[in-house]
């Protein structure tokens, strides 16, 4: 049976060092600790959405943020109550009133989003629970952090808005300092001005992370976690995160091939010896060797991700997976369902498991998710 086994005290302790670097870093100027708001998009990073959640708040997390209505309403639809924030400004009437039923805490990014939820709310004669979300130059969501007029404009209207929250989202934290200290500054200049103009701001976050880890002056009020939980960050997090998830398969045939033999599609692969081969029933519709987005096209990021093709081209470069106590290549390319391992002189039998270190948001969300 396939599955993504996540290992349930590797988390509590990626869980407990991220509460210790918020602890020893954060706090507003009444001595308040920052709040930790867990990011649980993409089936949470991968996990498993509902497991996911219901783990963090075993831990003591008791605030997550979604990117979708589906992600929120499945929360609310497992009996989940803790605040859920949905990170995506919507001026869509059918989506804002879903969330409202299932008391979903609203993103307003745009005058046309404000526009839609003060109607919603007073058709409803309800006061809606809403963050504001600022576009400091990311490009997507949000209040252009230079059309200030647009902004207070829009949210001096909200009568049955509640601010409980103001944010930003930074593009490159993970790389530099630079631009994300300019997006910070933005965010900063918005705030006073929102604050001039007598418009509440709630909790301030800013902070991925990526920008949790490496600017613990940027954490305000409340900083937002996703992917530094699973210990899968672009760069050494220096507070001793590990690792969550792995991918579990089983050899399902074993069988004998001669020299000069090929194996997979396109022949790509023959054989320089007789063989002995593992079948093992997954391939790239699972998510093996998917690889997670490239998400910076700069060009001395292009040329970058260029020169380590190459090298790992003239590396001959390859893909392995482990089967019991023995690392095995795998021969050939990766089918749709199925991998052919080699495992010539090694001690291994039909149902042996076999473990694929994969990130776990590529692993297909219908595929088990189990904590152990």
């Amino acid at each position: 049976m396939k599955a993504v086994v996540v290992q349930k005290q590797d988390l509590i302790h990626n869980i407990e060092q991220i509460k210790k670097h918020a602890r020893i870093n954060s706090g507003d100027d009444e001595g308040n600790p920052v709040k930790i708001i867990a990011v649980v998009k993409g089936n949470g990073y991968g996990l498993g959405l509902i497991p996911y959640v219901r783990f963090l708040i075993d831990q003591g997390i008791d605030f997550f943020a979604v990117a979708t209505v589906e992600e929120a309403l499945e929360i609310r639809e497992a009996g989940i109550n803790q605040k859920v924030l949905m990170l995506s400004s919507t001026a869509i009437e059918e989506e804002i009133n879903l969330l409202v039923d299932h008391h979903i805490i609203l993103t307003i990014g745009s005058q046309e989003a404000a526009e839609a939820v003060e109607k919603i709310g007073k058709e409803r004669n309800q006061t809606i629970r809403a963050h504001i979300k600022i576009d400091t130059g990311f490009g997507r969501y949000g209040f252009i952090s230079e059309n200030r007029d647009e902004m207070i404009q829009s949210l001096k209207t909200l009568e049955h808005v509640k601010i409980e929250g103001t944010f930003t989202h930074f593009s490159l934290a993970f790389y530099e300092e630079k631009y994300t200290k300019l997006q910070f500054e933005r965010f900063l200049r918005c705030i006073e001005v929102l604050k001039m103009n007598e418009i509440p701001t709630g909790m301030l976050h800013v902070c991925n992370s990526s920008a949790f880890i490496k600017f613990p002056y940027m954490h305000l009020n409340a900083v937002r976690v996703g992917s530094a939980f699973l210990g899968r960050l672009s760069f050494p997090s220096g507070i001793g995160l590990k690792k969550i998830g792995h991918f579990e398969s089983q050899v399902a045939e074993i069988k004998n091939v001669p020299k000069g033999w090929n194996i997979g599609y396109s022949n790509t692969y023959q054989t320089k010896r007789e063989a002995k081969i593992a079948i093992i029933p997954t391939g790239y519709a699972d998510g093996i060797q998917k690889e997670v987005a490239k998400d910076t096209f700069r060009l001395v990021d292009t040329l970058r991700y260029c020169l380590n093709d190459v090298k790992d081209f003239f590396k001959k470069k390859k893909l392995w997976v482990k089967l019991g106590e023995n690392v095995c290549p795998i021969l050939g390319r990766v089918g749709t369902y199925h991998v052919v391992a080699d495992i010539t002189g090694k001690d291994i039998t039909v149902g042996d498991k076999a473990v694929f270190q994969v990130y776990p948001g590529n692993i297909d969300s219908r595929i088990r998710r189990e904590y152990v």
